[in-house]
């Protein structure tokens, strides 16, 4: 289902509008029908723009797995010196 992103010309309002056959685009604030169509980040892509998200959610997975770890760690050394 297509979203599209419009700015209003008139508020200058910026929304998303799921858009059908038959939909009227009109702004939700002002219900001006003059609208500036934007481009929409997510479409855009790029080797660039994949490479970086892919190298993102790799550091994200790290991150978690260190502080997973460090928890763990945490964990076990409370339960060990908790006994003494």
């Amino acid at each position: 289902m297509p979203i599209y992103e419009y700015q209003c010309r008139q508020c200058g309002q910026e929304f998303e509008l799921l858009v059908l056959n038959g939909t009227l685009v009109a702004c939700p604030s002002c219900q001006s029908r003059e609208l500036e169509p934007l481009l929409s980040g997510f479409a855009v892509s790029s080797d660039g723009s994949r490479t970086a998200n892919a190298q993102s959610a790799r550091q994200a997975a790290v991150h978690s797995r260190e502080q997973r770890d460090k928890s763990v760690a945490h964990s076990e050394y409370v339960k060990k010196h908790a006994k003494e």
